[in-house]
């Protein structure tokens, strides 16, 4: 059996390794990179914390001893459910006997494209990276700065979205405020400088526990966050951010950590699409209408009894997708009807905020401070791929506690922001008009 796997995050990444050298299974992995991104840590990298190669580790690496999996890079294009094909960015065609899409989820600007042209992304390492470009520039462009008010939105970041990526971006930020840009840059006041998170909800953590998102509003006003609840942007121009309301601020920095949604390949059926952009499936993780095409994590909607609206889009839900749907394949591979319906095992939530800052939601208990911080680190390193990252991504950690430092505020030339790579094209342009 012929298995392509589209996607190599947490869900199609699983499902590869749980059907490695298992008899009977030829596995193909298609991703547009040719490694695993660690999601979660996004933001450190973002923030100069973590090295991205840290929080990256490479597929073919993971299956250089594999029998059965090979890997290919590459992004759908389309998929050709009749034809039991896919077709890839670069003209080539992959047949299947089962397709398994886990292509995960982008970000969603909700057709602003104002707001995607110039708000900043953080759904890859690539756009980490950006970031921290961006941000690391805009210090040193305020050492120089003249002008009070260029000098104001300079110093001036926007996080829309309180969420978990939103607070933990905004937490550490105010952590680079308070102990490190003040060495890095002592010309700069660093006393005017203003760190707003922006969250549509009354609440920060609105998926998390009362006790969670409390907590985690008070960790926020304690680092010296601005907090501005029910608050949706409308606009974002580059300069001015203007909200619903008609409030407005001055800014060169919005990073978008608001709202995702499915990356859809063609050849979807329009009927099967649900809210959030995702892929409807059976309690099998199987599309309907199809025999042979499963869609699974971030990019899957499936109603359940206690999850009428969809499960929540967590590296959980794609790997115990994954687990359940390899069961279901060697019941396939054997002529058998699936019998494995599928069923969400909530393990618990958390967020960390800053230094010795979390909270941690666990079935019948919840944690704040430091023994929370502890369990979160604890988690995501036995979470990260490969034992020398985790012990690059530990050291890291141990070093950044004991110093309140680090050495990775690089700024990357050959790492564009679009913003930015604009800009330059018109002046290029301009000029040689």
């Amino acid at each position: 059996m012929k298995v392509v796997i589209v996607g190599g995050g947490f869900g199609g990444l699983r499902l590869a390794r749980k059907l490695n050298n298992k008899k009977g299974f030829e596995v193909v992995l298609l991703d547009r990179f040719n490694f695993h991104q660690f999601q979660p840590l996004f933001y450190q990298v973002a923030t100069a914390g973590l090295d991205a190669s840290n929080i990256s580790f490479p597929l073919r690496k993971i299956f250089q001893h594999s029998k059965n999996v090979r890997i290919r890079l590459g992004e759908l294009k389309q998929v050709v459910a009749e034809q039991q094909k896919i077709i890839i960015n670069d003209g080539n065609e992959l047949a299947y006997d089962v397709l398994v899409i886990a292509t995960g989820a982008g970000t969603n600007f909700f057709g602003n494209q104002q707001l995607a042209a110039k708000a900043a992304p953080m759904k890859s390492t690539i756009e980490a990276l950006q970031l921290r470009n961006r941000l690391i520039q805009n210090f040193e462009d305020a050492v120089t700065a003249t002008d009070e008010a260029a000098l104001q939105k300079l110093l001036s970041i926007v996080v829309v979205g309180g969420g978990p990526t939103g607070v933990e971006l905004s937490g550490a930020i105010a952590d680079m405020k308070k102990y490190v840009l003040p060495k890095d840059y002592p010309e700069i006041d660093f006393n005017k400088m203003k760190i707003y998170l922006l969250e549509g909800s009354s609440e920060t953590l609105p998926t998390m526990s009362d006790k969670s998102s409390a907590q985690s509003k008070e960790y926020l006003e304690k680092l010296g966050v601005t907090l501005l609840l029910n608050s949706i942007v409308k606009d974002y121009d580059g300069q001015t951010v203007t909200l619903s309301d008609g409030n407005t601020i001055q800014t060169n920095t919005v990073i978008w950590a608001a709202c995702i949604k499915g990356n859809i390949p063609a050849g979807i059926q329009p009927g099967l699409i649900a809210r959030g952009n995702r892929i409807k499936v059976d309690r099998h993780n199987k599309i309907p209408d199809t025999a042979n095409v499963f869609a699974l994590g971030d990019v899957a909607f499936m109603e359940t009894p206690l999850y009428p609206n969809g499960h929540p889009q967590v590296a959980q839900t794609a790997i115990q997708q994954a687990d359940n749907l390899v069961k279901n394949l060697k019941l396939l591979q054997n002529q058998s009807g699936m019998q494995y319906d599928f069923e969400y095992h909530d393990k618990g939530s958390l967020a960390t905020i800053g230094r010795n800052l979390a909270v941690v939601d666990l079935p019948k208990l919840h944690l704040g401070g430091f023994f929370a911080w502890l369990i979160w680190m604890g988690l995501h390193l036995m979470l990260i791929v490969g034992v020398k990252n985790r012990f690059f991504v530990f050291c890291n950690w141990l070093y950044n506690y004991i110093t309140r430092d680090q050495s990775l505020r690089l700024i990357l030339r050959g790492i564009v922001d679009p913003q930015k790579q604009d800009q330059h094209l018109q002046q290029v342009h301009e000029t040689r008009l």
